[in-house]
């Protein structure tokens, strides 16, 4: 495992982003772990979080004009990124937009807050599950005039979507989409292995990649 990846898991695990148990996913199944970048809740760790998705951009050389994240999740996301990406360290400034779950009708009105949508728009999300908020984020920027150039996601969980593929892979053929992922569930099992006071989680995490994986 590659010190990112560890570093990653060590500040989701502190913040409870990352927990080890029996959870329901959206998609019915009984999973042993659940991810949630929503709980976090305080300015220390959102720095943090837009810090890693920063680097994590800036690392792999990702090329986009702006950033775009789906409601509700990706807010936090987009801003604390841009913000991180505008850092002295960093160096780099870009544009940012979210839409709104309901199109407002007075005031300003619209479904999109911030920038608006135009030129290679990076999507930032937390999860890919069904792909069902990365399909919308997809859709808006095209009806916005944008062309979505990519997805950065915290985790790639590495599940069979509606077919054999992964979500994550039917969303990049569907859509010619390069995906990217700060971890993935083999970074979570490695993690694992390297730290017994996670050890008895391993066996229910490794049959359910065995049951549901690709």
């Amino acid at each position: 495992m590659d010190t990112f990846s560890k570093q990653f898991i060590d500040f989701t695990i502190s913040h409870q982003i990352l927990k080890f148990g029996e959870f329901k996913t959206k998609a019915g199944r009984i999973s042993p772990y659940f991810f949630n970048l929503g709980l976090i809740s305080n300015g220390l760790g959102l720095k943090k979080l837009g810090e890693f998705y920063g680097n994590f951009i800036l690392d792999k050389n990702i090329s986009f004009d702006m950033l775009f994240g789906p409601a509700y999740k990706g807010i936090s996301l987009v801003s604390s990124t841009a913000i991180a990406l505008s850092s002295q360290k960093l160096n780099k400034d870009f544009n940012f937009a979210f839409n709104r779950k309901e199109v407002k009708d007075h005031g300003e009105g619209g479904q999109i807050i911030g920038y608006p949508i135009s030129g290679n728009v990076l999507i930032l999300d937390d999860v890919i599950s069904a792909g069902t908020a990365i399909r919308e984020s997809i859709e808006i920027i095209k009806s916005q005039g944008g062309n979505p150039e990519g997805v950065v996601v915290a985790i790639d969980r590495q599940e069979k979507g509606q077919g054999e593929l992964s979500a994550t892979e039917e969303i990049r053929n569907l859509y010619n989409l390069n995906i990217h992922s700060l971890i993935c569930l083999d970074d979570i099992i490695e993690y694992i292995k390297q730290d017994d006071r996670y050890s008895q989680y391993l066996s229910s995490i490794e049959m359910y990649r065995a049951k549901y994986g690709i």
